[in-house]
């Protein structure tokens, strides 16, 4: 059994070059008297050595699947420039920033330096790398193609997340612009109707019904404020928790989001892409079409396609055709399953999934280019309306007393 391999850190070390010039920089070392040897045979003397200090802020940054991505392709430049797997690890902690990735990287590099694969290393954390990336890892382990397999997890990531961010986009842009249209509209009630209606009460006419509305709606507001925001905090905590805990409550919203107009739409490209893309990226591998179906149900993102893809195993394991077991489920459209069934009978299914997984991730940045196009006007429409509205509201008793008098 091997010896367990010392933990490194990041020190920042200053000293002097051989012309006696000052220089400074940061190196990962087991202590300091091994960074400051390193050193010396740069041919640098060394005058001070640190370990490098943690931010509070840094220090709980989160590691994002975009971390992981930019991880995978690091890797897999590392590997195809010849080298070796344990100075990757090296080279790629210190140029992290994430503290929390740094030590990430570094936890897998001791046990790969302990004996054991990588892949085993990658499956000791399984918050962050699932099981088609340590599939796909230890499979290049296997056929001594690692810094190809590695390429192809990269590439998979990269346009993975950046489908998701697209979908992020086209859903977070709305919802941010309407909440902030809410905010102004219950200051503009609290603070500005209540100033109008002290100066109404001076003019001892009947007022507008918009004007006695809006009136109504402040003076509710302002009574009733503590109850809405808690309504509004437990209403959203129960829909966290909800999404949390309850598997049936995430299928509804899975199908929900399908049938939801024109995000629907996207939703379901999306999920294509995810579901081409995965099969693909796996069957370029080597994996066996049944074993790579397994990674692929989780990939998809939604209960309807995951519900699609186990059965479509089913099929394919009792000897039928992965074209003929897609068009039976009624979820795929005609142009995957043409390009699928062309793939089986030429040889060539990973790429012809790839062209599908590029077809519908480039309909999905045109859907959210078009939505996003289609938002902004609506949206400041609505942010018209809303106020607008108010200040109508407001000076209709002014323009009906200037029309008296």
């Amino acid at each position: 059994m091997a010896a367990k391999a010392l933990k490194t850190s990041v020190f920042t070390w200053e000293g002097k070059d051989k012309r006696g010039s000052v220089v400074k920089g940061e190196l990962s070392g087991q202590n300091p008297a091994l960074v400051k040897a390193h050193l010396r045979k740069q041919g640098i003397n060394p005058t001070k050595v640190r370990k490098k200090a943690i931010s509070i802020f840094a220090s709980g940054k989160k590691i994002k699947p975009m971390d992981i991505a930019l991880f995978a392709r690091q890797m897999a430049t590392m590997m195809k420039a010849g080298v070796p797997l344990l100075q990757s690890f090296d080279i790629i902690g210190d140029g992290l920033e994430n503290p929390n990735m740094r030590k990430l990287v570094d936890d897998v590099k001791q046990q790969v330096a302990a004996g054991n694969s990588f892949a085993t290393a990658l499956r000791s954390q399984p918050l962050y790398f699932d099981d088609l990336f340590c599939n796909l890892v230890d499979a290049g382990e296997q056929a001594g193609a690692l810094e190809t397999l590695l390429d192809r997890i990269a590439t998979y990531k990269e346009k993975t997340e950046a489908l998701k961010a697209k979908i992020k986009k086209a859903m977070n842009y709305p919802i941010a612009v309407i909440v902030i249209a809410i905010i102004v509209s219950c200051i503009l009630l609290i603070q500005v109707v209540p100033q109008f209606e002290s100066v109404f009460s001076s003019f001892g006419a009947e007022l507008p019904g918009f004007t006695l509305f809006v009136v109504g709606l402040s003076h509710a507001l302002q009574e009733s404020w503590y109850i809405l925001l808690l309504g509004l905090v437990i209403t959203v905590f129960s829909f966290k928790e909800g999404v949390k805990r309850s598997e049936s409550f995430r299928n509804w919203l899975d199908r929900l989001a399908l049938k939801a107009p024109i995000i629907g739409n996207i939703i379901y490209k999306s999920s294509v892409a995810r579901y081409a893309r995965t099969l693909s990226t796996t069957f370029a591998a080597g994996v066996p079409l049944v074993e790579a179906l397994d990674s692929v149900a989780g990939a998809t993102g939604n209960i309807v396609f995951k519900n699609a893809v186990e059965k479509v195993k089913q099929d394919v394991s009792s000897g039928m055709q992965l074209n003929f077991s897609m068009r039976s489920t009624n979820v795929f459209p005609a142009m995957a399953i043409q390009m699928t069934a062309i793939g089986e009978e030429s040889g060539a299914l990973d790429t012809m999934l790839d062209k599908v997984a590029s077809y519908y991730e480039t309909e999905v940045d045109n859907a959210v280019d078009g939505l996003t196009a289609l938002v902004e006007p609506l949206i400041m429409s609505v942010l018209g309306i809303l106020v607008g509205g108010l200040v109508i509201a407001m000076y209709l008793p002014i323009f009906q007393l200037g029309a008296v008098v």
